[in-house]
């Protein structure tokens, strides 16, 4: 028997639950994932669902949605729309729905922009200012996931700030509450923020940083070619992202950390998007951003 499709699905698509029908598809190490199929206006469309239990989904979901939709409305080709996001009708369960990402086509005419080429536009377009805000600040509306780690978003005025509260202080104090830390750990990490931060990202030293869209999780594993929506040509495609308002620069400490792109990709996107000044220290802000 096919699996009853919820109706708070239902009711946040807009579908018709006679012609609706859902199945699993792919997989997910923190959540159930689903093909939802549904006729509209007379034509067949695909959808993705996630679902979860507990307020970890809820929250985890809540950031996808956000994070989707910030990369979406800067480039749209570059990711899927997430369409809902809430409670299902049994208590205590959330799901995420978004756009069909087809990955079963691998050639057909796109966009015709490369990966370095969306990312560049995604790196060089200034992030909205937060509501309450008068000029632009680091963070981000909701709180994400980068895998099972919740993310402290909340926003700060300086880049520097950003990254040694929200960031390396934040994980540390998480680690203090799990019983994973020590005195070892608890000096080098504020070592790290009172010293190195400030001497590499400082805006005394790291000039003319503006908040703009970050994946956040970007490596090789959320990278793909498919079709969003089953519709049009073949695009680059990313997925699965823990966005934040940040500097452009923290994307690449993960691209660069995890590999799987090659020298084509960096040699494009460098064109493109120019390493920050000071030049001599690129490489040592890409290390911080790893940690």
């Amino acid at each position: 028997m096919a699996p009853t499709v919820d109706p708070a699905l239902i009711k946040a698509l807009g579908l018709d639950a006679a012609t609706t029908k859902i199945s699993p598809h792919g997989g997910s190490g923190f959540a159930s994932t689903f093909r939802l199929t549904a006729t509209v206006n007379g034509e067949e469309v695909d959808y993705f669902v996630k679902t979860g239990s507990g307020s970890d989904s809820e929250v985890m979901f809540r950031g996808e949605h956000a994070s989707l939709n910030a990369i979406n409305s800067v480039v749209p080709s570059l990711c899927p729309k997430s369409l809902a996001h809430g409670p299902l009708s049994i208590p205590n369960q959330f799901f995420l729905a978004t756009e069909f990402l087809d990955f079963s086509h691998s050639s057909g005419a796109g966009s015709g922009q490369s990966l370095a080429q969306k990312l560049a536009k995604l790196h060089t377009t200034p992030a909205p200012i937060p509501t309450g805000h008068t000029t632009p600040a680091f963070g981000f509306p909701v709180p994400t996931c980068c895998g099972a780690t919740v993310q402290e978003n909340s926003w700060q005025d300086s880049w520097a700030a950003f990254f040694g509260e929200n960031r390396l202080r934040a994980i540390l104090l998480e680690c203090k509450r799990k019983g994973e830390s020590d005195g070892a750990l608890e000096d080098v990490v504020n070592n790290t923020i009172e010293n190195v931060v400030p001497m590499l990202l400082g805006e005394d030293r790291l000039k003319g940083v503006v908040p703009v869209v970050v994946h956040g999780d970007l490596w090789s594993g959320n990278h793909a070619r498919g079709r969003i929506g089953g519709k049009g040509g073949v695009e680059e495609v990313v997925y699965d992202p823990s966005c934040v308002y940040g500097h452009s620069e923290y994307e690449l400490g993960i691209v660069k950390m995890f590999g799987g792109f090659g020298s084509g990709f960096w040699k494009e996107y460098e064109r493109l998007v120019p390493k920050g000044e000071p030049v001599e220290e690129w490489e040592d802000r890409l290390l911080l951003y790893e940690l």
